[in-house]
């Protein structure tokens, strides 16, 4: 099946076609660097990187740029009130930006450019559009002239004549239209600036990745993309400063991701319905987050929920576990071409055609949601086969390539980087961190508890499960002994 890519240009699904055989490149508007990021900002990252490595596993050398915007109004405000040089700030939230990238699995892009070390690229590109007639100099700043750019709504399916001003759609003085917008600010006392042909300044925000962008990718490029509140006005600027600079188109394909809510409302600062990255992964664990980020189509808004992250949370640990189990039951397996029952010949088929239904799922726009179905479908299916089945030579042999298959297409997402056990191990690390009672106390509990078993005194057994409940441990018992993780709560 030929991979298809929703175009929010043309809101279509349509089939992907780099613009040079073999090779794609992507750019992904990144953060501005004024605070710390949240779990919206988790869902968009893992979303490209999803893109980055399964365009990377069909084969395609890729060219990953996502930026840094380390210049800009909010960095300036925070630098203020705390009486230190933006960059300083600036620096401060790059370098938490990138703890939580490594913390959430997250590869690197190919490049990761700062905005303040290409001020020459920006200066070139408003230079263009003031030759070209796009650009008017004030007193205040340099501005792009909207209305002379014809298919200015485009990607925003707006009318240019009802257009509202949006986010960061700022009043200035000396614009000729309200709708035209900064390509290059004059000087202000204690902000950072830079010499231009229109005297000391700084970059207006959008003009940033247009200059970035087509310094890396050239112009123009086959993928685009962030959350979806980027459409307008900073995309819908940043073609229109593109083109009108270059007379050529400037991206092929635009991908915007969902939004992430808090019962319907966007998580904004603003709102303070937030939970940083840094926060969540005191509870959750990375590879947790970004199974339950891949649940949903990466269109559509996601509503984060205590209930949902756990019902995540226990899915993955099932795969986790049989993950575990087959590479236990697999030991010295070898290939055995010929399964003699029924039941074994049904599940190789299937193991067999798990990676083009994993192919066809993941090529309709990439969904996630459905990959993953059929990693629960086989854990059900292998589930019954080990509990069922006698283990012939051919039956461990498949339960082998099960464990393999499963492995790689959960690479492919991202997921299990550390393998199966360690992903287990560092769950029960968690649970240990987030408890009330301490851990000697539990283990404690645990040993009188398995005593009173030995003794058959059950009512002096449940009374110690029941207070380790209410204190939010749950015990699991097994073969080898009592486990106990922490309660989630839902």
């Amino acid at each position: 099946m030929t991979l298809k890519i929703f175009n929010t240009l043309t809101r279509n699904k349509e089939e992907f076609i780099p613009l040079e055989p073999g090779r794609v490149k992507i750019y992904a508007c990144g953060v501005t660097v004024y605070d710390e990021c949240h779990i919206g900002h988790a869902r968009s990252a893992i979303i490209f990187d999803i893109i980055y490595r399964y365009l990377r596993h069909k084969g395609y050398e890729v060219t990953y740029v996502r930026n840094y915007t380390d210049v800009d109004d909010k960095i300036i405000q925070r630098a203020n009130q705390e009486s230190v040089n933006p960059e300083i700030v600036a620096e401060r939230y790059m370098k938490a930006f990138d703890r939580d990238m490594e913390s959430l699995g997250i590869l690197r892009p190919d490049f990761e450019p700062r905005a303040t070390a290409h001020i020459p690229q920006m200066i070139d590109l408003v230079m263009a559009l003031e030759t070209r007639g796009y650009a008017y100099d004030t007193p205040d700043a340099v501005y792009f002239s909207v209305r002379r750019f014809r298919p200015y709504g485009r990607l925003s399916g707006q009318d240019l004549e009802h257009i509202e001003s949006g986010v960061r759609v700022e009043p200035g003085e000396y614009k000729e239209d309200p709708l035209d917008f900064a390509l290059w600010k004059k000087s202000k006392p204690g902000e950072p600036e830079w010499d231009s042909p229109w005297g000391k300044g700084r970059p207006g925000w959008h003009i940033e990745c247009s200059a970035m962008s087509a310094y890396y990718l050239g112009q123009p490029f086959d993928i685009h993309g962030g959350g979806k509140d980027l459409i307008f006005p900073h995309h819908e600027n940043e073609i229109a400063q593109s083109e009108a600079a270059t007379g050529k188109p400037f991206v092929q394909y635009w991908v915007h991701n969902g939004w992430v809510t808090r019962d319907g409302a966007k998580m904004s600062k603003s709102l303070g319905n937030i939970t940083t990255i840094r926060e969540a992964l005191k509870t959750y664990h990375p590879d947790v987050l970004r199974f339950y980020f891949l649940s949903s189509s990466y269109r559509n808004d996601f509503d984060f929920t205590e209930r949902g992250v756990c019902d995540a949370r226990l899915g993955l640990e099932r795969i986790a576990h049989v993950l575990q189990d087959l590479d236990e039951k697999s030991k010295g397996a070898i290939d055995d071409p010929s399964p003699r029952k029924g039941v074994e010949k049904e599940l190789l088929n299937f193991v067999k055609t798990l990676p083009g239904r994993f192919e066809e799922a993941m090529d309709d726009d990439f969904n996630t949601a459905l990959a993953l179905s059929y990693f629960h479908e086989t854990v059900r299916r292998l589930n019954r086969f080990m509990s069922e089945e006698e283990k012939t030579t051919a039956a461990r042999g498949i339960l082998r390539r099960a464990g393999e298959t499963l492995g790689r297409l959960g690479g492919i997402l991202g997921l299990f980087q550390k393998g199966p056990s360690k992903f287990l191990a560092e769950l029960r690390q968690l649970d240990r961190e987030a408890v009330d009672l301490d851990e000697a106390e539990i283990l404690r509990l645990v040993k009188e508890r398995s005593e009173a078993r030995k003794r058959k005194a059950w009512a002096e057994a449940d009374a110690i499960r029941d207070q380790l409940s209410a204190a939010g441990i749950i015990l699991e018992d097994g073969p080898g002994g009592t486990t106990w993780k922490k309660k989630l709560d839902v």
